[in-house]
């Protein structure tokens, strides 16, 4: 007999290699998750009872750890386990729906008031969960505590549960839960202020990108800082004129557009994002911080190459954006 999953007063039998969430979905129980890769920290619950596996904790704060939450995808219990919704460990943070508006033909931008300071840095992600318990991970936009609110760039997908909500179902007042933040993509002058810095990033991989570049400037980052962000054709682009005055404002800025099905003589670069970032490496490899989100394979190519062309890997930052499942 497999080991017992004790959840609400009632008791599942754990199939073998099943994890925790696996288990609670199979019975039709309705769990916050996305990913299912222990990457997205959608799916956080609680033990109040049994081991939780090393690997259910990897990639959480310290103090998570210590009160006991672990990852639902990640969690095969080495015996019985009683377990309970994260929603009553105190980890979430209410948040309304101010306002939704159209940055280009699929991306919108959703900003959101928290009902108490939520803690992060620009780049970062979070976890957004709507009345219909969908969970979704989104990149942090802006800086909310200058704001007062959070900014998410959304890309709007076919059948999605969380961006067919947000455009047909969600309006101004809507409340909402944030659960996070998760990630090591953001600026920290901690080492100085004049290493250069390059961001790279595919679709809404601009999100990060543009919160980071932000608080570089804000922060009076010395070095030059190159913002390219990557599209298949032109209308997939956002945020073009807010981009192009932030380079002609400030000296030490550079915003690339790139189109990889473009024209030439446009107002953009045409071509991969990741021949054009690699083409774009300053000299100064071993300071060069590297910041690179969106689609994985993306990302992951251009991680490796860069590390190939001589960037140290403790200076390049990823936050791959993985569909969910």
């Amino acid at each position: 007999m497999g080991n017992q999953l004790n959840y609400k007063d009632n008791c599942y039998t754990l199939a073998d290699n099943e994890s925790v969430l696996d288990c609670l979905l199979r019975e039709q129980l309705s769990v916050p998750h996305s990913c299912k890769s222990g990457v997205c920290q959608s799916c956080i619950m609680q033990a109040t009872d049994g081991e939780i596996p090393e690997k259910a904790q990897v990639g959480l704060k310290p103090t998570f750890k210590q009160r006991k939450l672990f990852l639902a995808c990640q969690c095969f219990p080495s015996g019985d386990i009683t377990v309970a919704n994260a929603d009553d460990a105190g980890i979430d943070v209410k948040a309304q729906v101010k306002e939704i508006s159209q940055l280009n033909h699929n991306v919108i931008k959703v900003s959101l008031e928290p009902s108490e300071p939520f803690e992060c840095e620009p780049g970062q992600y979070l976890t957004l969960i709507n009345p219909e318990e969908a969970a979704r991970s989104y990149s942090i936009a802006n800086n909310p505590e200058k704001d007062g609110v959070i900014e998410l760039h959304i890309r709007l997908l076919e059948n999605g549960l969380m961006s067919g909500w947000l455009k047909n179902i969600a309006k101004a007042g809507d409340e909402v839960i944030l659960r996070g933040p998760a990630g090591n993509c953001f600026y920290s002058n901690d080492e100085g202020d004049d290493f250069p810095i390059i961001l790279s990033g595919t679709g809404t991989g601009l999100a990060p990108l543009y919160g980071i570049a932000h608080e570089a400037i804000a922060k009076g980052h010395k070095g030059e800082i190159k913002l390219l962000h990557g599209a298949l054709k032109e209308d997939d682009l956002y945020l073009i004129e807010a981009l192009q005055q932030l380079d002609k404002d400030n000296q030490n800025f550079t915003y690339t557009p790139c189109v990889l099905n473009g024209e030439e003589g446009k107002f953009y670069q045409t071509g991969d994002i990741q021949e054009i970032t690699i083409a774009s490496i300053p000299d100064d490899k071993k300071n060069t911080r590297l910041f690179l989100c969106g689609a994985p394979e993306m990302v992951n190519s251009l991680k490796t190459k860069a590390f190939l062309g001589g960037l140290s890997s403790k200076n390049i930052y990823v936050d791959a954006f993985l569909p969910s499942k």
